[in-house]
């Protein structure tokens, strides 16, 4: 039954593939988690000046469980690690990662004992934002790029298991099935793939 379910269920959803995927793109609800100087400029990002409301972004959210985006500004360090990924499995699927600026890509100019060397040891990333520290134009331009990511994403793609658990299959049209995210993000902290 849990498998008619997952084959009818994934096909109607398919079918209607555009629409989902234009809701979901045009209703990103970030959260806020500003670690070091890149959080200024996406806290300016928010502001009149700029206004991430017009790319549908613009509730920033203070919990994870309201939130399907989280914009990771700032240094990492080795002890906040585990910690963004706490946060990170307590947003609900679907969910995506934006590494913004230098330091939460590759860890920047610290190349140190305690910083982590890319948020992406810890999560999955989607989308990386250069600069030290990046303009709000360059995390308008990552968040569009998310949202051609989104519209390119079949929605069956989030599997939901009868335990209540999500298991995401990140795949696009015309490509072969890719590795789970949560695999992904076990092979960047251990380099096994199994």
């Amino acid at each position: 039954m849990n498998s008619i379910r997952r084959t009818v269920g994934a096909k109607t959803v398919d079918i209607a593939a555009p629409v989902v995927n234009w809701a979901r793109k045009s209703a990103l609800w970030p959260m806020t988690f500003g670690l070091a100087c890149c959080a200024i400029e996406m806290i300016a990002a928010g502001a009149g000046r700029f206004d991430i409301d017009r790319f549908g972004a613009g509730v920033f959210r203070p919990s994870p469980r309201q939130s399907d985006l989280i914009i990771i500004a700032g240094t990492v360090t080795l002890k906040m690690g585990p910690v963004v990924r706490r946060v990170y499995d307590q947003m609900p699927e679907p969910k995506w990662a934006i590494a913004m600026g230098a330091c939460a890509s590759t860890g920047g100019p610290f190349d140190s004992y305690s910083t982590m060397q890319g948020v992406d040891r810890c999560i999955p990333v989607d989308v990386y934002i250069p600069g030290c520290p990046p303009r709000p134009e360059a995390l308008f331009y990552g968040l569009m790029r998310l949202q051609d990511i989104i519209m390119r994403e079949a929605p069956s793609a989030y599997i939901f298991e009868s335990d209540g658990s999500v298991r995401r299959q990140r795949r696009f049209e015309g490509e072969e099935n890719l590795l789970p995210a949560t695999q992904v993000a076990e092979t960047a902290l251990t380099g096994n793939v199994s």
